[in-house]
């Protein structure tokens, strides 16, 4: 299968170097050297094989990798953040989510298509912001026929009206047979479509509630054609500055039809949704009259002109080629169907029956979804695991050997907690500065607030269960939580976290035996 790439395309895809990857997931994740290397070579290695020939491009597999590491050590971070270092269509599934083909549940098929549905609308957004400009001026045209709608033309919302049908009475007659038949006479009439002038201001008016303007009066609703379209114009301006946001039109929107979710056995059903949706669609009810806002009815506008300005075809034909050649499904969980040596029957049957119908789509099969079949061929697939019960062993060997890539993950300790209370990007530090400062609270951390803080999430997690980065998480909302609660009644002011203040709201929780009771 061929790839286009553009000379920017291929720029972009050059400048993602293996040293590059790992310094880019290096302001996100802290430590974790070797999955980072892992992650970074085999993304080089698919851009790589993007260059070569056809038939040689083939040939060439994606080395899966499988990830072994405790919860909260950045497992499922690095492989998310690395999607989007790659622009990659990214999916996340749980392996425990799945169940043998035979037994209600999801089949293993869902993932491909939830992947594909990924990739379809990282298209669509891609291709509507190239459309953006002419869908806005779209959109201001069709504001302005609801505002301002023309004499005599049809607005975007209006349907022409059916005929006027007025029972006139009863009657009955006999035929040849002496028969009484009974019926009702009707009138028929035909309404005028045109408004007249008078009527034409009057709706413009009622519509709008325009704002006032001294020269215009009763001359800005002339009868010529000119000085309709300078009304028009001074609506325009109008919407461009703002002026009619808060004013009220009615529009018609497309109404998806909701169907009550699903999961059925087979995977022959992908399309039943939208075969529905167009049953409905042709049975009307798919459309709705709203009453909104000028400025809501803007955005609602520019969505549909949008989407029809993209070629659906090329949405999907671009979705799947994206999705085959550079998609990434990070499956975790997977030590959760691993099978024990020691044990044997009772869920283990159907946790191998799992792994069995997973092998084949990190294999490389075809699956079926509803924009076309998708080859998993060169899909990336990264599994994770923490293996605290069952090994990689314990996997069917078939499986483990498509996961040649293994990497170990290492626990986090007060270091790296320290790191990353205060290093990355969006560390929890800068999180809860920026979240009070909504409020117009200023709080400032000490580095002793920040240390004994490490030092106090690495204890909880020796002694309690090592839950990794995610300790930090309900150690600093347990920090913070009066500070939040009280945050709208105190403000403005500043709040320096100091070591005292750590250990005064924390002094309880450190000290009772029992943490689980209070901290996750």
């Amino acid at each position: 299968m061929s790839v286009e790439t553009t000379g920017n395309e291929t720029k972009n895809l050059d400048r993602l170097t293996p040293r590059e990857i790992v310094s880019e997931l290096d302001k996100y994740i802290v430590g974790q050297k070797k999955a980072k290397r892992a992650v970074a070579v085999a993304l080089r290695n698919r851009i790589r094989r993007i260059k070569l020939d056809p038939e040689v491009r083939e040939d060439i597999a994606p080395k899966n990798i499988l990830m072994i590491g405790p919860t909260g050590v950045g497992k499922t971070e690095i492989a998310r953040r690395l999607a989007r270092l790659a622009n990659s269509p990214f999916i996340k599934v749980e392996a425990t989510k799945y169940t043998e083909v035979g037994y209600v549940g999801r089949d293993v098929e869902s993932m491909i298509r939830d992947l594909m549905a990924a990739g379809v609308q990282m298209v669509k957004e891609e291709m509507q912001d190239q459309v953006n400009a002419e869908a806005e001026k779209r959109a201001e045209d069709a504001l302005l026929d609801l505002l301002v709608p023309r004499p005599g033309k049809k607005s975007r919302e209006t349907k022409p009206p059916g005929p006027v049908i007025k029972p006139m009475g009863a009657f009955t007659f006999n035929n040849d047979n002496g028969a009484g038949i009974m019926g009702t006479a009707i009138q028929v009439g035909i309404p005028l479509l045109n408004k007249s002038n008078e009527q034409y201001e009057e709706s413009v008016a009622e519509k709008t509630g325009a704002p006032a303007d001294g020269d215009s009066g009763g001359e800005a609703f002339s009868k010529n054609a000119a000085t309709e379209d300078s009304t028009r114009e001074k609506f325009r301006q109008w919407l461009k500055e703002g002026k009619l946001e808060d004013k009220t039109v009615e529009i018609t929107v497309n109404q998806n039809p909701q169907f009550p979710s699903m999961e059925m056995m087979g995977g022959g059903f992908e399309d039943l949704e939208s075969s529905l949706s167009g049953i409905a669609g042709i049975f009307g009810g798919s459309k709705k009259k709203k009453l909104v806002s000028v400025k809501r009815a803007r955005e609602i506008i520019i969505a549909e002109e949008a989407e029809k300005l993209i070629d659906r075809d090329k949405v999907s034909d671009e979705a799947r080629k994206r999705v085959e050649e550079t998609g990434i499904v990070f499956v975790d969980e997977i030590d959760k169907i691993a099978i024990r040596g020691d044990r044997g029957g009772g869920p283990d049957v159907s946790r191998e029956g799992v792994q069995r119908d997973i092998l084949p789509i990190v294999e490389g099969a075809r699956v079926n979804t509803k924009w076309g079949q998708v080859d998993t061929s060169h899909i990336l697939f990264i599994a994770a695991g923490a293996f605290n019960v069952s090994k990689p062993s314990d996997l069917i060997p078939e499986l483990q050997g498509r996961f040649p890539l293994r990497v170990e993950l290492d626990s986090l300790g007060k270091d790296e907690f320290l790191r990353i209370l205060t290093e990355p990007k969006n560390a929890l530090t800068k999180q809860y500065t920026d979240l009070l400062g909504t409020e117009n609270i200023e709080i400032e951390f000490t580095p002793q607030a920040v240390e004994t803080l490490a030092a106090l999430a690495a204890e909880v997690n020796s002694r309690l269960e090592n839950i990794g980065a995610r300790r930090l998480h309900t150690i600093m909302e347990t920090l913070l939580e009066e500070l939040s609660f009280d945050a709208p009644d105190i403000a403005p002011k500043k709040v320096v976290i100091t070591e005292e203040y750590v250990n005064e709201k924390l002094a309880d929780l450190a000290m009772d035996q029992d943490l689980g009771r209070y901290i996750l």
